[in-house]
């Protein structure tokens, strides 16, 4: 679980709430037609613009959000370094059923053992990285359908309420209810874009860059080993995507 993406969505819908209470009580700031409009018109929205495997999957790649990323670069380097030293003593088969850290590895390091030349291992890997990128686009495009519409259906819902505040005016019952429509879709439509869906699409797009980055530096520390480079060039070489902090704690620990 990443602590922190479920601390800032509860911590702010926990300060909103609170701040509801504070001025009377949340019962004035719930309205079923509101949710109706808002949500419920997004969903459908969301699914008419994308595929129906997109829609169906990107629910599913939303809980990624509330995971920490796998992909650990520190231990990457280490691994691909262990990985090294054994190659330069007893050869690329000496490598068979090592175990690595994900599935792109132990792809690339059995077409290295396989003795798939450098530029096919490459070619392969970074297709693969590419199909990566187009799988994760389409679930943040559907993703950032919701930050984009969930506004746009809270402006429809005002507009629905403004229409029935401004039909019944003889009436002062109905203007209440009327203007409860007009306000809180708006509300609800900033709360879709802007405390759930919009931090999941940006924790998921930074998930998505660190994988590549990751995966290009499988590919470079393969090709290292492919080409019985020294360990300390290969970690040299991949060392250089970390932070200061990150390469000097690894260069202690070497």
């Amino acid at each position: 679980m990443d602590i922190a993406t479920l601390i800032g969505m509860l911590g702010a819908i926990v300060m909103i709430i609170g701040s509801m209470m504070y001025a009377g009580g949340v019962a004035p700031f719930v309205d079923y037609a509101s949710v109706v409009i808002v949500f419920g018109g997004t969903f459908f929205v969301v699914m008419m613009l994308v595929p129906m495997s997109v829609f169906l999957g990107h629910f599913k790649a939303m809980g990624k959000a509330f995971k920490p990323s796998v992909f650990q670069i520190d231990e990457l380097i280490i691994k691909m370094v262990e990985l090294s030293n054994i190659a330069r003593k007893d050869g690329l088969m000496a490598l068979e059923g090592k175990p690595v850290t994900d599935e792109f590895f132990q792809k690339g390091l059995q077409m290295l053992i396989d003795g798939v030349d450098d530029a096919k291992m490459t070619k392969a890997l970074k297709q693969e990285i590419k199909s990566m990128k187009s799988r994760h686009e389409a679930n943040h495009a559907a993703i950032k359908a919701w930050v984009d519409i969930g506004p746009a259906m809270g402006m429809v819902g005002t507009l629905i309420g403004l229409v029935l505040m401004l039909g019944n005016m003889s009436d002062p019952k109905s203007i209440g209810p009327a203007m409860a429509v007009a306000l809180l879709t708006t509300l609800y439509g900033a709360l879709v874009a802007n405390v759930i869906f919009g931090p999941i699409l940006t924790k998921l797009q930074g998930y998505s860059s660190d994988e590549a980055v990751y995966r290009e530096l499988v590919i470079e520390g393969l090709r290292g080993i492919g080409k019985n480079e020294a360990p300390r060039n290969i970690q040299d070489l991949m060392v250089a995507a970390l932070s200061p902090k990150e390469q000097a704690k690894l260069k202690a620990a070497a």
